[in-house]
């Protein structure tokens, strides 16, 4: 197969500092095996990924999965009503009632108001 058939992988980046205050929402979970199979996990998670986009006040996210099997979800909002706002989503509720029965062995979720933000990108030559 040529290099022309293979899709371009976008590059991965932080959300961007936003001035404060503002919110992270910080999901913490190990998934099940059915949940790494994927048991339809990985299309559920790019759907609320776009649904989330939607709600007002919300930032961005940040994620990342160790080989050990942590999942870390940081989402950011500008503030409370936001996060409430995708907290009573009817899609959200129900992946998060399917999740519960299927895909997660355990969770945990903190609310956090950043008092402090900075980033740092390294200049091209």
């Amino acid at each position: 197969m040529s290099d022309q058939h293979i899709a371009p992988v976008a590059p991965v980046l932080p959300v961007a500092a936003h001035e404060p205050p503002y919110y992270a929402v910080v999901f913490t979970s190990v998934r099940t095996e059915e949940a790494e199979r994927d048991g339809g996990y990985g299309s559920t998670a790019e759907r609320l990924g776009e649904l989330v986009q939607e709600i007002p006040g919300f930032l961005g996210e940040d994620s990342a999965h160790t080989p050990g099997g942590l999942a870390v979800t940081v989402a950011y909002f500008r503030d409370l009503a936001g996060i409430e706002a995708w907290r009573q989503h009817a899609a959200h509720r129900e992946a998060k009632e399917h999740g519960q029965a299927h895909w997660y062995e355990r969770y945990a979720l903190h609310i956090a108001k950043v008092e402090h933000s900075h980033g740092f990108q390294r200049a091209r030559g």
